[in-house]
């Protein structure tokens, strides 16, 4: 049985791949936790991390398991879902950038992983969608996924109408980082990748630590914050030229 998750190495550079092909990447809640451990695994060695799907699809969202069946009590259903949750921290929490590349569908939970990503490129035919309310669910999750990536009215317009955008709306979104020719995608990450391993590795992971607190803070400490950050890595032994 082929691996559900690869992960292949090369150098300094890990590449972790949804291997799920033939139901377009849908991803498992035992393949969540997989996932979550696989990232925080390749943060602690890498310089950075490209995360993609194999086939035709990024991901289609998460794989049904079974029928709804009752529902659970509040609290087990908390419990349920911390999966989801520990896998949009490892995003997160990564110390090194997460460079995602979609080339095709990203559907609810897809279109979440695809947005968490710090880096996305997408491929000119990119669709994605937040389909949930149109099926009943609550879609929370996902959101959380979102929240502190896209604007408001963007998220609104992606919950309520459940409309499938273009990878050139998902640029005005917020939810991609550039978008290009299917044809070109391969080329414009290994210049990406290129330009990224110049840098050193503390500045590398400086710029994700800010990023990832910054935006939470009022003007007056994320300036303080970068005061500090600014001296600390600066004067890191990596930054000094040869």
């Amino acid at each position: 049985m082929a691996d559900l998750i690869l992960r292949e190495k090369d150098g300094d550079i890990t590449t972790i791949t949804l291997n799920r092909p033939e139901i377009g990447n849908r991803v498992s809640d035992p393949m969540a936790g997989q996932l979550a451990d696989v990232i925080d695994d390749a943060a602690k060695e890498s310089r950075l991390i490209l995360f993609r799907g194999a086939g035709d699809e990024f991901c289609l969202g998460r794989e049904a398991m079974g029928g709804r069946g009752p529902l659970p009590e509040a609290y087990e259903m908390r419990g349920k879902v911390e999966v989801i949750f520990n896998l949009y921290d490892a995003f997160r929490r990564a110390k090194v950038p997460v460079i995602g590349v979609v080339q095709g569908r990203a559907v609810g939970f897809g279109c979440a992983l695809a947005t968490l990503c710090d880096i996305t490129i997408a491929s000119e035919k990119a669709r994605f969608q937040l389909p949930e309310m149109g099926h009943n669910i609550m879609p929370t999750i996902a959101m959380s996924a979102l929240i502190d990536r896209v604007p408001r009215k963007a998220l609104m317009y992606l919950v309520y109408s459940t409309a499938e955008i273009d990878a050139h709306k998902a640029l005005t979104y917020g939810l991609v980082s550039d978008v290009v020719s299917a044809e070109r995608v391969d080329a414009e990450v290994e210049n990406l990748i290129a330009r990224l391993k110049k840098y050193p590795p503390p500045a590398l992971m400086a710029v994700k630590e800010y990023t990832r607190s910054a935006y939470g803070l009022s003007t007056q400490a994320a300036n303080d914050f970068a005061r500090n950050l600014h001296a600390t890595i600066n004067s890191s032994s990596a930054m000094r030229p040869d």
